[in-house]
């Protein structure tokens, strides 16, 4: 099993693994703190969108899911915030058509039209160097605007009428938690897939969350926790010849029932 380690496309995988862990570590904590998993789903299905226009235009699928996504979460924002619409309303609605865009973008795509399983469930054994790259810039941009806000977005995060008391721009503070999500998503559209974002963004927050008392112990605790969930479902999925997104998912699904179990025993 050792040998594996020195193929290119494994420590791609492994690379791509990690920094997905960090991001879903960090920014998974807050969706899960705030309760904004719905909206999650609704930016990550509007991924969906960009790949398409990605394919349309001859890009980078990922670099169109980055303008997708980025699109997807001003809207959502500007639409509950500005227009007073109600967020599963509105997530509803931009998740069936990102959807439903990606899908008229490939069929106009001219020529071969691409298999795009990939991107719906993700394969981790086939990231490009390429997106690599892309997915590192993306995680010291979410690096850098967490540690620079890190203490507002706490405030927003847990309770933001006092926030707003506090005379901090709670709305600009939201869109920014937005932005942040959509980045994210992007990061894990080549680890899981579009379908199974949701899954690894708030596993490794929601298990950590579990036995920690502050936000930056979860954050740590999730990125731990991210970290063994995605290169344990690499070498699973490896072994036996899963599906790589899938084996991931299954993985922080296990580790979370594990922890909920641990924890019903301590407390009984």
């Amino acid at each position: 099993m050792i040998e594996i380690l020195g193929f290119g496309f494994f420590q791609n995988a492994i690379i791509a693994g990690l920094l997905a862990a960090v991001a879903c570590g960090i920014v998974g904590s807050f969706v899960v703190v705030r309760r904004m998993v719905t909206t999650s789903g609704g930016i990550s299905h509007a991924a969906f969108g960009g790949i398409g226009l990605g394919f349309f235009f001859g890009i980078d699928p990922l670099l169109g899911a980055v303008f997708f996504t980025i699109g997807a979460a001003v809207l959502i924002w500007y639409l509950n915030t500005r227009e007073l619409q109600e967020t599963d309303t509105i997530t509803g609605a931009i998740w069936a058509a990102g959807m439903a865009l990606g899908i008229v973008f490939v069929a106009l795509t001219p020529g071969y039209k691409p298999d795009l399983f990939s991107y719906l469930f993700g394969n981790i054994l086939l990231v490009p160097t390429s997106d690599i790259l892309l997915m590192g810039f993306l995680v010291l941009v979410i690096l850098s605007v967490v540690l620079i806000l890190f203490t507002r977005l706490v405030a927003v995060t847990f309770d933001s009428e006092y926030a707003s008391v506090m005379g901090m721009p709670v709305s600009s503070l939201t869109l920014i938690l937005f932005l942040l999500i959509a980045l994210t998503v992007v990061l894990l559209i080549s680890v899981v897939g579009i379908i199974l974002v949701i899954a690894l963004l708030t596993l490794p927050a929601a298990t950590a969350r579990l036995f920690t008392h502050s936000l930056p112990a979860m954050m740590a605790a999730a990125i731990l926790i991210g970290v063994v969930t995605v290169i344990s479902g690499i070498f699973l999925s490896y072994s036996f010849d899963l599906p790589s997104g899938a084996t991931i998912i299954l993985v922080g699904s296990a580790l979370y029932t594990g922890a909920l179990a641990r924890r019903h025993l301590h407390s009984s």
